[in-house]
């Protein structure tokens, strides 16, 4: 355990929520380094703890507030202890001032939109021995260069553009990230390249909307031509595979797919989240498209694009969702066949215009309905896995797997799990695999030689 001296230079980040908030840690991480901090792998033996926060989920709420409850011994136990609490939650109207006012041992509040301020921030609280409130109402720009201290490994986050202004009504995002803004590609390019030369072999592009990328930059380009210009990148043992999220189906266009056919980096997984099979239930979402318009997306991709994989976000119980609503959702998914589904129930969020609807559904039909949502999506990706049997799949090596000796674990270019026997010299490459053998959550298979 670190002594009182060795934790005043060290650090611990608790991350909640998305792969964006993941990113976002690994730039605070970066700047606390900068400072000559040092990371602590136990929270216990942190000389600053840090939350960075997700609000999308009454859930992740209310981890933040458990962990801030149990944080509150921690700092009666270690005064010079600093407690900070960033992200999406501090950055939601009236947080940081109900945070204030029932953890008052937390010494920092900051939010999306100043988190490049931590240095500075941090330094204030050390030297004015008080705590600090610095939540800026709105966006500014976007601060380039900033350290990043990254998860080691084969892949790397890249976050492509900011915000959201799609403004569906079950969402907090916009009113906490706010409005859309998107890097130069100059700058995306020159950090791809740069994790190419640091032997990343895969890089995934971050966006609440990477589809809408480039409409504030004045016609100067968009996600495809991004795309485009990153599978140009002349890199010797560099960037391989590309992955991107998330995309909104009302803005994925023909161009988007003809560019992702023909590109050899790019992977063929398509994550679309459709939320809902109701026209009905899609336009109290402000989703911006019907059903028949999303279909009609998915028979494009799967006409277009060889091997295809296609996943999605699936949500029941929205506000004045019925029997029929739900029965619609239900024949999409079966007519869509998803190789998988991240499937959840609605919960309200407060500042968003459905949490004010009447005709709230009741917890009850909600359980019902999921597990009988899952049944079905879990019945139909078995059967996707199944019809990858005798397949030759690209598998980029992650390491070994947990399942057993002897054998290596992968992801294929349309993001599944490959386990076969292999020898760890196998890392870090990407191999050509027999499928064997399919499972609901994984593949099994053989390798048959480097790819």
């Amino acid at each position: 355990m670190a002594t009182g001296i060795e934790r005043k230079g060290t650090y611990h980040i608790v991350t909640f929520g998305c792969q964006m908030n993941e990113h976002d840690s690994e730039v605070l991480a970066g700047m606390l380094e900068n400072m000559g901090y040092e990371q602590a792998d136990e929270l216990k033996d942190a000389g600053i703890v840090l939350l960075n926060t997700c609000c999308v989920r009454e859930t992740a709420e209310n981890k933040v507030f458990s962990l801030l409850g149990r944080l509150r011994r921690m700092k009666q136990e270690r005064p010079d202890l600093i407690i900070g609490v960033g992200g999406c939650m501090s950055q939601q109207e009236g947080m940081a001032r109900r945070l204030r006012q029932m953890f008052s041992h937390v010494d920092l509040i900051f939010g999306t939109h100043n988190t490049h301020e931590l240095p500075d921030l941090i330094r204030q609280v050390v030297q004015n021995r008080s705590p600090v409130q610095a939540v800026w109402p709105g966006s500014g720009g976007i601060t380039e260069n900033l350290p990043v201290k990254r998860k080691a490994g084969l892949r790397a986050w890249v976050t492509i553009m900011y915000g959201c202004n799609n403004f569906c009504t079950y969402c907090i995002v916009p009113y906490v990230r706010g409005r859309e803004r998107s890097r130069r590609p100059e700058d995306i390019l020159d950090e791809v390249a740069d994790l190419g030369r640091k032997d990343y072999k895969e890089v995934i592009l971050l966006g609440q909307n990477v589809n809408s990328y480039g409409k504030d930059l004045e016609g100067l380009i968009d996600f495809a031509g991004l795309l485009e210009k990153l599978e140009q990148l002349d890199q010797e043992g560099g960037i391989e595979w590309i992955r991107y999220m998330t995309s909104h189906p009302r803005d994925f266009s023909d161009r988007l797919i003809e560019t992702i056919a023909a590109s050899s980096k790019v992977c063929e997984h398509f994550h679309l989240p459709v939320q809902a099979g109701s026209n009905r239930i899609l336009k109290k979402m402000n989703r911006g498209y019907t059903r028949e318009r999303y279909l009609e997306l998915i028979e494009k991709i799967k006409t277009n694009v060889t091997g295809a994989t296609i996943t999605t976000d699936i949500m029941v119980g929205f506000p004045g969702e019925d029997e029929k609503d739900f029965n619609d959702t239900l024949d999409l998914v079966r007519q869509a066949r998803f190789d998988s589904a991240y499937t959840f129930v609605y919960n309200t969020r407060p500042g968003t215009p459905a949490a004010s609807l009447a005709d709230q559904v009741p917890e009850a039909e909600k359980k019902a309905r999921i597990q009988e949502l899952i049944k079905l999506q879990n019945a139909i990706s078995l059967e996707r896995n199944l019809e990858e049997e005798g397949t030759v799949q690209q598998v980029l090596v992650e390491g070994e797997s947990k399942t057993g000796p002897g054998l290596l674990i992968g992801r294929s270019r349309g993001g599944k799990m490959v386990v076969f026997p292999g020898t760890q010299g196998f890392v870090g490459q990407i191999v050509k695999v027999q499928i064997t053998e399919a499972h609901l959550a994984q593949l099994t298979g053989k390798l048959l030689l480097k790819g």
